[in-house]
């Protein structure tokens, strides 16, 4: 199936500011999470294409490439986001572009060093580590340099030959005038070189597939979409170049109570009709056990107590957020004849200025029908 474009996927506007796009994601996110669909292939998919296309409209340079060069801008950069643990790609379609309008002069030698490619892993971890911080070890694996031939896909005590079709340089020319086009040469896949002898641990490719672990740092506070870069563990470089990156990007599974409002934790607390009445101490849950909290008397339904500091901390500062109870008063039903008694007694005995909010009301009444 074709992709769809990334605007269209978050169901924004190519104008969307930062702001839009990031609450278009959370929003869509949450409705099609892995852990509210277990089982279920089509969320699992539709999450992956919210992910993808949020990592590049929520970058502003990976944004920019993507508006100006389409689904291959990304990569320019070293990052297209492809399945769960992705290759992220090298310049050479930016390249091409440069070979076909000007013969070439933009392209970079085949020999020359270059860096490896960036890898991309993704980690699912719980809201309680996202909260507090953790290191973790994961396995990945990566292609190196092969370390039987340093590389070189000779076998050792041999040396690849020069390419006689490109005469080592990697690359081919056609055309001519100004329309030059410049193209890797098919002899020697562009490496300038012809082995005649391959080195057996390799089969000639100079890199093999090795499987690694590696540790890295969650801090405390970490939302989803965010990423972690490790320097250097990435793809070997070529021709001497320095590796690439890993970028570990954090997906955070959702609470049983708490529901994430930037640094607030939100949830609904349920209370009796006679403590929202009365008024009452009651315990409030957060991430480290209980605290306590007063509900005032005559708390009506939908009243938030905010209990401070007790929320997610800020990735880059001390700040904390708070913790947000949104007041449920739970009407009581299946009451016996007797409790219903009572409660026609208490209404019997009211004057009507026990209720501000019914009062309100009956005034307003008035004013419209008079």
């Amino acid at each position: 199936m074709a992709k769809r474009d990334y605007y269209q996927v978050l169901g924004v506007d190519k104008k969307a500011s930062d702001e839009e796009i990031k609450k278009a994601y959370r929003m869509l996110a949450k409705e099609c999470h892995p852990d509210l669909h277990p089982n279920d292939k089509t969320a699992e998919s539709r999450f992956k294409e919210l992910n993808e296309a949020n990592e590049v409209l929520s970058d502003s340079e990976k944004r920019s490439r993507y508006d100006q060069f389409g689904f291959d801008g990304p990569s320019m950069g070293g990052n297209p986001f492809e399945g769960s643990f992705r290759d992220f790609g090298s310049f050479s379609g930016f390249d091409g572009i440069f070979d076909q309008l000007f013969g070439g002069m933009g392209s970079r030698s085949s020999n020359a060093a270059r860096q490896g490619s960036d890898l991309k892993y993704d980690m699912r971890i719980s809201f309680e580590e996202a909260a507090d911080g953790c290191e973790k070890s994961f396995e990945f694996s990566r292609s190196e340099n092969c370390q039987t031939c340093s590389g070189t896909g000779a076998k050792p005590g041999t040396a690849a030959q020069t390419c006689q079709t490109c005469r080592g340089t990697g690359q081919v020319q056609a055309g001519g005038g100004f329309m030059i086009t410049v193209r890797t040469c098919p002899t020697c896949g562009g490496s300038g070189k012809i082995i005649t002898d391959k080195c057996t641990a390799c089969g000639g490719a100079g890199r093999v597939r090795k499987r690694r672990t590696a540790k890295v740092k969650i801090p405390a506070g970490i939302d989803t979409g965010q990423s972690i870069i490790l320097k250097g563990e990435g793809e070997s470089g070529t021709r001497g170049g320095p590796n690439g990156d890993l970028y570990v990007s954090v997906t955070v599974r959702p609470h049983r109570l708490f529901r994430r409002d930037g640094l607030n934790l939100r949830f609904e607390l349920p209370i009796s009709l006679t403590q929202a009445v009365l008024g009452a101490d009651i315990d409030i849950p957060t991430l480290k056990g209980v605290v306590k909290a007063k509900i005032p008397e005559g708390t009506q339904n939908g009243y938030e107590l905010r209990v401070k500091g007790r929320g997610l901390p800020h990735l880059r500062s001390a700040v904390k957020g708070d913790i947000i109870a949104t007041v449920r008063v739970d009407i009581p039903t299946k009451l016996s004849e007797h409790q219903k008694n009572l409660l026609r007694d208490f209404e019997k005995s009211t004057t009507g200025k026990e209720y501000e909010n019914r009062r309100s009301f009956l005034e307003k009444l008035k004013d419209v029908f008079n």
